[in-house]
């Protein structure tokens, strides 16, 4: 199990090298569909002044940039992330601030010699092939009566703007998710994102569930930009399928789009999103 973990995030770290920037571009740096979850976040586990916060799986600094704005000068905020380029990212976009600062770690492996008022950690449990080793370092990094915020996507029905695309898939190519992947939507419902977290030792939980709407435009748009923005070893995939396959592809994920498409051709999807408060 140890090595298909490693491997996994070996295949993970070198994705979101890749993707970084685009997903940056498209999704964290705008309040779009499921990021309309970082304000709520970030309003939920109640950071004051002077508060030391730290955010876990940071990605390109989007919650950092939210937290930064509360803390005042008097606190700080540490980002921590595996992905290089997406910490390159979260520095320039948060700007050089003596407050604010970003580290290149894995969520299971950190250790801080002081601890924290506040931890938070956007779309990311899900990715932790170890989720109970990540949420035990972050208990492990709070202060006695610290919060704890986690925002997860809801199950794949609930996402339809991945799931229609992921189904279809993996009808025509098996593999499409590596074997040895963490299911990404195993903390997709309340019961299962509460009872995660409560293992870990966390108390007083509480779980909140939102339906933001994100519209990628028409249907050939949805289609084209997901092929743009996908990662490479994905794009091979894809593009080593035959010609009529891919025809037949494209057209039953186009069927399971029509009950999200308004009358002038542009897709409406809900997005599920799940966000949980809790205490150390």
């Amino acid at each position: 199990m140890k090595i298909i973990h490693s491997e996994y995030k070996q295949r993970n770290m070198k994705i979101w090298n890749e993707v970084a920037p685009r997903y940056h571009k498209r999704w964290a740096s705008v309040n779009k569909g499921p990021f309309q979850s970082t304000k709520k976040l970030v309003e939920l586990v109640n950071i004051n002044k002077g508060d030391a916060v730290l955010d876990v799986a940071c990605g390109t600094g989007v919650v950092t940039n939210q937290i930064q704005k509360k803390i005042g000068k008097s606190g700080y905020v540490i980002g921590v992330d595996t992905s290089s380029t997406a910490i390159k990212i979260a520095k320039k976009w948060n700007g050089k601030k003596s407050n604010v600062d970003f580290v290149n770690i894995d969520a299971e492996k950190f250790n801080f010699s002081k601890k924290f008022d506040v931890v938070t950690c956007q779309y990311a449990l899900f990715f932790f092939p170890n989720a109970q080793k990540a949420l035990k370092n972050m208990k492990n990094s709070l202060k006695k009566s610290g919060n704890i915020g986690i925002s997860v996507h809801g199950s794949k029905d609930s996402v339809p703007f991945f799931s229609n695309i992921i189904d279809s898939v993996t009808k025509y190519i098996p593999d499409y998710v590596p074997p040895g992947s963490p299911d990404l939507d195993r903390f997709g419902t309340k019961s299962a994102l509460k009872n995660e977290v409560s293992k870990a030792g966390f108390s007083k939980i509480t779980v909140k569930d939102y339906v933001f709407h994100f519209s990628p435009g028409k249907f050939e748009d949805y289609w084209r930009n997901y092929l743009k923005y996908i990662a490479k070893p994905l794009k091979e995939k894809l593009n080593n399928l035959d010609y009529s396959k891919r025809k037949e592809l494209k057209q039953l994920v186009k069927d399971k789009t029509l009950q999200y498409t308004k009358k002038n051709g542009e897709i409406l999807f809900p997005w599920q999103v799940l966000i949980l408060g809790a205490k150390n």
